[in-house]
């Protein structure tokens, strides 16, 4: 009998799937129109992670508290959104995915209302984490239903699209945070944040009942919850890949959370034009989501990840160099453009690691992002208090290249294990 973690095992993906399975994704076209609403919904889980930083001096100002103290509403969000993946994966795996990322979505607009209601920092906060709660389901889930409804040979383009969602959100939750927040109160945010999650929820509902196949639960995955994400680590593959987005959450994550300050000290630009350098980074990544379907053809997904870790060291580089604003803005849209093209080819093996439990094993892809960026930014914080940002800029140029070219080299011996010649 062959046992967990054997050699079959160490190369599991696409070899390991049922292939009655994959014959039948492929098959498909890709479910363009239910994809659309999964990144509507991508668009407001991902605006939810930045919205409540520009609203702190108002929270503060509103509950008598520090600007400290307010913070306490984006950390316990981001905490339930880290954590509570966890649960998530394995109900969508047995419960179906699209569904519960549907009821994720009314749950969502519901704490959404309740934050915007709030009448003081405590039930604010509660509301906060209850909203991470429900909505770290969706980005995880709609990437796994699209690892079961989309063939390989179209997946890694058609979650790109699905991604561009992501991207646009947090390029504008923080922009959207202030200008809405300054114009209409912090209040108006949250209420229109609930009227994103409403509508979109509402339409995957009306989607379901219609398409009732959409909604059907994958029945290969055994076990308890714990199983199932044991299950995934024992795979030599899945471990390679959670490994290598963690060390990319960190690396980059870890330095890109300094670059708005940076533009400050360096350039003395006034922070509403820092917050620029968000929206350039967002830009930088619609523009891989608008060209990813060609360059997938044109580099396959072991071409994007090499050009994607060599542009990231060239970017940061430039951004450590960087003589003026004008330099660093594009060296940023540069970080947006690659950054996208390494995580995108990880986001598509990650649907590949266990076909049989993918929101299981997406649960674990998004947990190990979070984890790395959790500690990459308080590695990075005393190396910028006391020598300022390009010092890990310097390391970030030279470490993300040489992540992605042993991601590459490993795709390559993983491709020959199975045979598989698409790269």
């Amino acid at each position: 009998m062959r046992q967990p973690g054997s050699s079959r095992d160490a190369i599991c993906g696409k070899a390991c799937a049922p292939m009655s399975t994959l014959s039948a994704a492929g098959s498909r076209p890709a479910p363009t129109f239910a994809i659309a609403l999964l990144s509507i919904a991508a668009f407001a889980s991902a605006a939810n992670m930045r919205i409540v930083d520009p609203l702190l001096v108002q929270l503060a100002r509103e509950f008598d508290v520090t600007v400290g103290q307010a913070s306490i509403a984006a950390t316990l969000f981001l905490l339930a959104n880290g954590v509570f993946v966890l649960i998530h994966g394995p109900f969508g795996d047995r419960h179906g995915k699209m569904p519960v990322v549907a009821i994720a979505c009314i749950g969502a607009a519901l704490c959404c209302v309740a934050s915007a209601l709030s009448i003081s920092l405590g039930m604010l906060s509660a509301t906060r984490f209850l909203t991470g709660v429900t909505g770290s389901a969706i980005i995880p889930l709609s990437m796994a239903w699209v690892g079961d409804n989309v063939g390989y040979e179209q997946r890694q383009a058609t979650l790109a699209r699905f991604l561009s969602g992501q991207t646009i959100g947090l390029a504008a939750g923080a922009a959207l945070g202030g200008a809405v927040g300054d114009w209409l109160g912090w209040r108006a945010v949250f209420w229109i944040l609930a009227v994103i999650y409403l509508l979109a929820g509402a339409a995957l509902f009306f989607t379901l009942r219609n398409r009732p196949d959409m909604a059907r639960p994958s029945l290969r995955a055994e076990g308890s919850m714990l199983s199932q994400m044991l299950g995934v680590l024992r795979r030599r593959w899945a471990r390679t890949v959670i490994i290598v987005v963690a060390l990319e959450g960190g690396t980059f994550w870890g330095c890109f959370t300094f670059v708005a300050t940076d533009l400050h000290q360096r350039f003395g630009l006034a922070f509403a034009f820092v917050g620029l350098a968000v929206a350039a980074f967002g830009a930088g990544g619609f523009i891989y989501v608008t060209f990813a379907s060609h360059l997938v053809r044109l580099l396959g997904e072991r071409g994007l990840c090499l050009w994607g870790g060599i542009g990231l060291g060239l970017a940061f580089a430039a951004l450590a160099l960087a003589p003026n604003a004008i330099v660093a803005f594009a060296a940023i849209v540069m970080l947006g453009i690659t950054f996208y093209m390494l995580h995108n080819t990880l986001q598509t093996n990650g649907t590949q690691m266990a076909p049989e439990a993918r929101g299981s094993a997406l649960a674990m892809f998004a947990l190990c992002l979070f984890v790395g960026q959790a500690i990459g930014v308080p590695i990075a914080a005393p190396i910028v208090d006391r020598f300022g940002a390009p010092p890990i800029f310097w390391a970030a140029a030279v470490f993300l290249p040489a992540l992605a070219l042993w991601f590459a080299s490993a795709l390559r011996r993983r491709a020959q294990l199975i045979g598989d010649t698409r790269n």
